[in-house]
């Protein structure tokens, strides 16, 4: 028996059934015995009863992106499954456990060359008293992938220590009837041994990573409305702001929870709000207004699938051009697209540093696909930014809120501040901060907003630029991962292929870009929409002198590493 590198794996059931558990599980274990991976979900929109299904991949190294095939899927059932099965192809050599009382396996598993092997996970699970069937299926994965029973019951008993001994006591008996029943199969996936567990590592999502950065970043107030796939970026925060003594509101709407964190950001607060596209769409005229009175917020969009109510739990990165051109004027603000589960961390504390010391609007562009994959990553290093919004220092003359200054940025007083006393609306105001409609107080402010971010030093922070040679691949945002994997893969067939990819989206990085381009002479543009959005904003602020390809398609179907690696491949025969 060969170990692997890679082994992935998709524990599939109806809503309810305990699938995202159970891979949950295996994941956790996995890490705590040294390995890599991560796990990402498909789910239908149905609250309970629809589709569900835990895929995950474990690797040796840290992994970006899921696998394009599956060496393992279990099925606690099929009810659903032809909405989902499509998007998991088991390999070849693949293996398929079934139980036969939950009926025959799709088509598209029956017609293809896996292997299928009963197993009556349901009869399993009854033969122990309480037994659940998701547990079952715990113990057939650990088995074939050679997982440590010590690790999975480790985690077992922390997870289920709320319920009592009896109920961790059940959940190892259905383990061990899995992994015994596992056993008779004669086919395995183990993995490599790993190097020496690292008690450091961390099992997070993006979201939680991206609540986590709000915090260090020095955010006290969250409000927000409810909305898939954001909703975890705000139970993350609900409990970790009150222990700092700060406070989560859950608003009626996403209207007014972009204003209500507006009016705590005008009242000393650094604030934050969390959601999707359509909300997104309804907070535009309060973003107007937070550019024009000058008042500092984030707001992170966890982008899906589009328009309108699309699918709210497939990923997509088509939320880009609304991000950067959806204000109504000139309204210039910050977008910023995170590369990573870890780096989502990253990126959102700087994007609480920018808006603080900007006193802009900051949109954080993540999407579903890294806001709710669960993800083993090395802790990732602590970083300060000296994040300080400018005071007002009281003096005799009249305070202007709205001075215009060397870098472009004003003192920002708070309220009750004796001589702070100030206007700020929509309005077009002078310098004080009273209302105008000349021409001159009109061009004064709209400089002088537009000044600050395009003064404002984004440093290295831009993006990343890794490898050389003069092809290059050109991504924003989650994507970056899919690119990686495949530029190992093409390095180890010796194609020598660049990766440059965007963290700050706007204000547009032109000057770094145009650096990290030099000596290209294709350029593969990799993007998860319909229309090419990023492709177009891009050839919209500089020249594009190089052989151009595109790779970019809707959401519901990821792009992975191979379909990438693939395009370098063929662009290079031609």
């Amino acid at each position: 028996m060969k170990s692997a590198k890679n082994v992935s794996f998709a524990v599939v059931g109806s809503g309810g059934a305990g699938a995202i558990t159970a891979g949950s599980i295996l994941i956790e274990a996995a890490g705590k015995s040294g390995w890599h991976g991560l796990m990402t979900r498909s789910v239908g929109p149905q609250i309970r009863g629809g589709e569900a299904a835990a895929l995950v991949r474990l690797s040796t190294k840290p992994a970006f992106c899921m696998s394009r095939d599956f060496d393992i899927l279990v099925a606690i059932d099929w009810k659903n499954a032809d909405r989902f099965i499509g998007s998991m192809p088991v390999a070849s050599a693949g293996l398929v456990i079934a139980d036969p009382a939950a009926g025959d396996p799709p088509a598209a598993l029956r017609d293809g060359d896996c292997t299928i092997v009963e197993c009556p996970i349901g009869e399993l699970a009854k033969a122990i008293q309480g037994g659940r069937p998701n547990m079952i299926c715990v113990g057939l994965v650990a088995q074939l992938t050679g997982l440590p029973i010590d690790m999975v019951m480790q985690v077992v008993a922390s997870k289920l220590e709320s319920k009592g001994a009896s109920a961790i006591e059940i959940g190892g008996l259905c383990i061990e009837a899995g992994m015994t029943a596992a056993a008779g199969f004669g086919t395995r996936f183990v993995l490599e041994t790993p190097g020496k567990p690292d008690s450091k590592r961390w099992l997070i999502t993006g979201n939680e990573a991206v609540g986590l950065g709000a915090l260090r970043g020095g955010v006290e107030f969250a409000a927000a409305y409810p909305i898939t796939p954001a909703t975890e970026v705000l139970e993350y925060l609900a409990p970790a702001l009150a222990s700092i003594g700060g406070a989560l509101v859950q608003a009626e709407d996403e209207l007014a929870s972009i204003n209500m964190i507006m009016g705590a950001s005008y009242g000393g607060r650094p604030s934050i709000t969390a959601t999707s596209g359509p909300g997104l769409s309804l907070m535009m005229e309060s973003l107007g207004l937070a550019t024009a009175a000058e008042v500092p917020l984030v707001v992170i969009d966890v982008m899906r699938a589009g328009p309108s109510t699309g699918i709210a739990t497939k990923s997509e990165q088509s939320d880009l051009n609304i991000a950067v051109h959806g204000f109504h004027g000139d309204a210039p603000h910050v977008v910023l697209a995170p590369l990573s589960v870890a780096d989502c961390l990253f990126t959102a504390q700087w994007a609480v540093h920018i808006a603080e010391t900007l006193q802009s609007p900051v949109i954080v562009l993540s999407d579903q696909s890294i806001g709710q994959a669960h993800v083993l990553i090395d802790r990732p290093a602590d970083v300060t930014f000296l994040t300080r919004r400018k005071p007002y220092q009281a003096a005799s003359e009249p305070y202007l809120r709205y001075a215009v200054t060397a870098d472009g940025v004003s003192p920002m007083s708070i309220p009750g501040q004796p001589g702070g006393q100030y206007t700020a609306d929509g309005l077009t105001h002078t310098e004080r901060g009273t209302p105008s409609s000349t021409a001159k107080a009109q061009r004064q402010q709209m400089d002088k907003r537009l000044h600050k971010i395009e003064a404002f030093d984004f440093g290295d922070h831009w993006g990343v630029t890794e490898g050389t040679g003069d092809t290059v691949i050109l991504t924003w945002g989650s994507l970056t991962g899919a690119v990686r994997e495949a530029i190992d893969a093409l390095q180890d067939d010796g194609i020598d292929v660049r990766l440059v990819a965007l963290r700050q989206i706007s204000p547009f990085p032109e000057k770094p870009l145009q650096a990290a381009l030099s000596g290209a002479k294709r350029v593969l543009f990799v993007e998860q929409n319909h229309s090419g959005q990023f492709y177009r904003y891009v050839r919209s602020h500089i020249d594009l002198p190089f052989d151009i390809d595109r790779l970019n398609r809707e959401g519901p179907d990821a792009i992975g590493p191979d379909e990438i690696a693939s395009s370098i491949r063929d662009w290079k025969s031609q």
